[in-house]
């Protein structure tokens, strides 16, 4: 159904506005990350939040304002002092009120509009902040003057918006009060008892209050107001959650029989015995499969939790009631690893299992497509490649999604078209506070995997700067005199694929004057071919070093490299730190993790350093992480096309969100087809957040 025409006016584009030129168009567009070749809209403005809050309303005199403090005055003109020809010194007015004298400065002021705007002999208001200069008051450039009848024109509190190189406050606070103007009264979606409880105002009353203040609290980001529309934003995020669910589980799935013939040998076959951990999210899972609904469940686990040996006891239980399974990884080295993991347990019991890449040799992968139509194949391994067009399963029950957060939303709504009433188990190795987990995953049931399997190896993690560059390297030396490997992680370089590569390059032709053949190099911007043999010669232990930007990060399995060392530490995330560090400790030796960091480093990347040095518990990091950069970008979502908020920040507004869970789900209880008037306000609420991708999804009937 089309959007609601009541809402019109707020996708107006910017560019139909007074004083909005092409240029001005382009770059609000660029500013507010339009979607390609459209315009930005009066939504973009109204949603972009002040990081402050100006006030104004001081008007004490100049002998009570203080230095540093915003003050208006009601000044008498006095005179012009205008500096000489080629001066670089200020055109200077001198003024007076009651309480004493204060000079008002302008550099560079050509054409004689100051001297226009404050006559001399005339009184003005003028608005800014006080400085210093010798031994008296002055005001440098004030951020206002008007004449005494027009002093309703003077903002008396003002808020201050992050701004974009080209856009001044002046023409951004220009467009946001005529879109105020704008804005329609809209149905309410939140209910009556909960705007009393928490003292809500209305939606376009929250945004003139956030944006148009009368005091200063009005537009803190604690305000009523801003709560409310943080809420606002939760709830279109979590009701689009929550139909997603609706759509993926509630649509009827299969109630899977099992007759324990494939798992119990499977069990018999595992070299190692299953922690608490992974018997609890085994019994999860058997739970959901047994249902008639579709199973949607988030496995989250450490890096080495033993995620895979779950997926494939999934797997196995599907089996048993004839159907198959798809593993689906983000990158062909993981789902190559995953495969590796799996093929000999697969085996050993005699489940069919095919790794599907890009790469396959055309009978090979003829073969593999045949074996899959026909079921004579139990298990697809593979990349998204899986879901093409042309593969087609004989029966698919179970699809297992590695690494979710690398895809968004859209993907899982298509994964779920490929089989019929399919079961989805996603896996992530990124531990995912509580509020983020609700975030992004507020459709999926989740199982955590916390303790490491047994034989697991705990990691020395150590601290330097780069200036022990030559003692690393002599340690380094020893222990690869002793047969042991190593990763050399590079630094990430500003945003930049080029010059990570450049960095690489560069550091693996230093570590081969002292190591020679023995270091490999692997980065993004290599062939899959010419990767995949690096990684090889460093699998087999030909190589003993290899040096990598992040590329490791995810799924790479070397049981023998026992050394990471990460230069630059201080330019990477915690998560990230963190799933690099656990490459190593894979195998029975004792590993080190040495992170180098270049001076001078920031408060932060300190405290980053100090939390991966001193705990390995991924959940502990997380959290820290969630802690240290605030609503950050802790996913990687800027990527993946996942919510970023604009209104709500996190780690102020999260109390907000389970909230939002909570009502989310009980309005689709309520009314499952958002029909009548209450319907129709949160389908609005869903158009406002730009969540139109689930309206589709609202159920008829």
């Amino acid at each position: 159904m089309p959007r609601p025409d009541l809402l019109n006016p707020l996708f107006k584009s910017l560019k139909s506005m007074k004083g909005v030129g092409p240029q001005l168009g382009i770059l609000f567009a660029k500013f507010f990350s339009a979607p390609d070749g459209q315009d930005a809209v009066v939504l973009d403005v109204l949603t972009h939040m002040p990081s402050g809050v100006i006030d104004r309303r001081a008007q004490n005199g100049v002998a009570y304002a203080p230095v540093g403090s915003i003050a208006t005055l009601k000044l008498h003109v006095d005179d012009h002092i205008v500096p000489p020809r080629g001066s670089r010194a200020p055109l200077r007015i001198r003024a007076h009120d009651e309480t004493g004298e204060i000079t008002l400065s302008f550099f560079g002021s050509k054409g004689g509009w100051v001297e226009k705007q404050l006559p001399i002999g005339e009184v003005r208001y003028v608005s800014g902040e006080i400085g210093f200069f010798g031994r008296e008051k002055q005001m440098t450039h004030p951020d206002y003057i008007v004449e005494p009848d027009q002093i309703d024109k003077l903002p008396m509190v003002e808020p201050v918006y992050p701004l974009t190189h080209g856009l001044s406050s002046k023409v951004l606070r220009k467009v946001i009060a005529a879109s105020l103007d704008s804005v329609p009264i809209i149905p309410e979606w939140i209910g009556k008892d909960r705007r009393t409880i928490m003292n809500w105002p209305g939606f376009s009353e929250a945004l003139r209050h956030i944006h148009a203040p009368q005091r200063p609290s009005e537009g803190d980001i604690v305000s009523p107001s801003r709560m409310r529309l943080a809420y606002d934003e939760y709830l279109a995020g979590q009701l689009t959650l929550s139909l997603i669910r609706e759509t993926m589980v509630k649509s009827s799935g299969i109630a899977r029989q099992m007759t324990d013939a494939i798992t119990s040998r499977l069990e018999a076959a595992l070299p190692f015995a299953m922690t608490d951990g992974q018997r609890l999210a085994i019994a999860d899972i058997r739970e959901d499969l047994e249902k008639p609904t579709r199973m949607s469940r988030l496995l989250q686990g450490d890096v080495g939790s033993g995620k895979t040996v779950v997926a494939l006891m999934a797997m196995a239980m599907v089996a048993e009631g004839g159907a198959q399974s798809s593993l689906m990884a983000p990158t062909e080295i993981l789902a190559n690893q995953h495969f590796k993991t799996l093929k000999p347990l697969a085996d050993a019991v005699g489940l069919g299992i095919v790794l599907m890449t890009g790469k396959m040799p055309a009978a090979e992968k003829r073969a593999a497509l045949a074996g899959l139509a026909d079921g004579s194949i139990t298990i697809a391994v593979g990349t998204h490649a899986l879901f093409q067009s042309g593969v087609t399963f004989h029966n698919l029950g179970l699809t297992v999604v590695d690494e979710q957060h690398r895809f968004g939303v859209h993907q899982r709504l298509a994964l779920s078209e490929k089989g019929h009433k399919t079961d989805l188990l996603v896996m992530t190795a990124t531990p995912i506070p509580r509020t983020l987990v609700l975030t992004h995953f507020g459709d999926m049931d989740v199982s955590v995997l916390r303790e490491k399997p047994a034989g697991r190896q705990p990691i020395d993690t150590a601290v330097l700067p780069i200036g022990e560059y030559d003692r690393v390297i002599a340690r380094l030396a020893a222990r690869l005199e002793d047969g042991a490997q190593a990763y050399w992680v590079c630094p990430l370089v500003e945003e930049s694929e080029v010059l990570d590569v450049v960095a690489a390059e560069d550091r693996f032709a230093e570590l081969q004057q002292h190591f020679g053949d023995r270091v490999e190099l692997v980065h993004g911007r290599m062939s899959a071919a010419a990767k995949q043999a690096a990684m090889a010669r460093f699998q087999s232990g030909e190589a003993q070093v290899l040096v990598a930007t992040t590329v490791i990060e995810v799924g790479v399995d070397v049981p023998n490299a026992t050394i990471i060392i990460i230069e630059h530490a201080e330019r990477f995330g915690l998560a990230q730190l963190h799933q690099l560090r656990g490459r190593v400790g894979r195998g029975s030796a004792r590993s080190a993790c040495l992170l180098l960091y270049s001076e001078p480093i920031s408060e932060t990347a300190k405290q980053r350093l100090e939390a991966i040095r001193s705990t390995d518990d991924g959940f502990v990091i997380a959290e820290k992480d969630l802690e240290l950069r605030g609503q950050g970008d802790l996913l990687g979502t800027r990527q993946s096309g996942m919510p970023g908020y604009r209104i709500a920040v996190p780690d102020v507004h999260s109390h907000l969100l389970e909230m939002a869970h909570d009502d989310a789900r009980a309005a689709l209880e309520r009314n499952p087809g958002l029909k009548g008037p209450d319907g129709e306000a949160l389908r609005s609420l869903l158009y406002i957040f730009r969540k139109d991708l689930a309206i589709p999804l609202i159920k008829a009937g």
